[in-house]
């Protein structure tokens, strides 16, 4: 899941980056609100977290942005304890949802992952398909009932496939899934993570759409 991070601290922004892309997250991070609307007019996230106070001007304006392009990105804003005015402005210009600082950082990923997962229609936070299980908020997984031991990025890969049960994946949207603007992308990398998945999950689950992409197998195939 890769989302964007608009933060003007520097060490608030470097603890965000760090702490949720240990909770799983792809996370680019800026700190104003012209960086911020140039990375949402270039790349699409699964989510944003937001403050509201920036250098030029308010995470608002960002925000207002954002919905004029009729964006769904779910806008998750970070905000000060005593402004309320601010949440309730934030909420009816379409916020999903908002955190008040100082705030816990594994509530924070957990809100994250919700205002995701609802922005894509799913009610469970539990992915299920035949034998698999994943659970996000913990980064687990198993395999007819026996744990699977799987990195970040597999992980991650895993998930997107499950999202789509049988919608094609292709190698640009893996790539863009488990890689942010600082992380160099070797030519083979989401090979390498498929077939390191395949040999953990077993036969008959990643399908190979040559020239296309990845799918989750058919039954039967």
């Amino acid at each position: 899941m890769r989302i964007l991070i608009v933060e003007d601290d520097p060490m608030m922004l470097d603890g965000l980056t760090v702490g949720l892309g240990l909770a799983g997250f792809t996370c680019d991070a800026v700190s104003s609100c012209a960086d911020a609307g140039s990375a949402l007019r270039a790349q699409g996230y699964d989510a944003v977290v937001l403050d509201l106070m920036l250098p030029d001007g308010s995470g608002l304006d960002v925000l207002a942005e954002l919905r004029a392009r009729k964006s769904d990105t779910p806008v998750l804003l970070l905000t000060a304890r005593d402004q309320i005015p601010d949440r309730i402005r934030g909420l009816d210009a379409g916020a999903d949802d908002y955190v008040g600082k100082p705030f816990d950082l594994d509530e924070l990923a957990a809100r994250v992952r919700a205002i995701a997962r609802r922005g894509k229609g799913r009610a469970s936070a539990r992915l299920e398909w035949r034998s698999l299980s994943l659970e996000p908020g913990s980064l687990s997984a198993t395999k007819d009932g026996a744990p699977l031991k799987l990195t970040r990025r597999e992980f991650s890969i895993l998930s997107l496939l499950m999202e789509r049960p049988g919608v094609i994946v292709t190698r640009a949207m893996l790539e863009e899934a488990l890689y942010g603007w600082q992380e160099e992308v070797e030519s083979n990398a989401v090979e390498v993570h498929i077939h390191h998945l395949r040999a953990k999950l077993g036969p008959g689950v990643i399908e190979t759409v040559r020239g296309v992409g990845y799918r989750l197998a058919e039954e039967g195939a």
